[in-house]
């Protein structure tokens, strides 16, 4: 699979919400605002993985129908890395 440009931007704006949050612990920030960062950053990598299997999903339905093949396994696949995500 090929990663667009906006999946890699989606995941360094998460490593620059990490490295904030690590400065908020080191500079003694309130529970509340560095739960609610982390959140945050896990509310961008779900969306982060959902975009990354959508789109795998997309190219493999294609490539599985091109070659007349069932395409329900690649979806039954792709189910299971979001379930198992979570």
């Amino acid at each position: 699979m090929i990663y667009d440009d906006d999946v890699k931007r989606r995941l360094k704006r998460m490593e620059g919400q990490v490295r904030g949050v690590l400065n908020m612990m080191e500079e003694g920030k309130n529970c509340k605002d560095v739960v609610s960062q982390l959140s945050a950053i896990r509310s961008a990598a779900d969306k982060a993985i959902a975009y990354i299997v959508a789109v795998n999903l997309e190219q493999c339905i294609l490539e599985q129908k091109e070659a007349g093949k069932d395409t329900s396994q690649v979806v039954k696949e792709a189910m299971e890395l979001l379930v198992k995500s979570r």
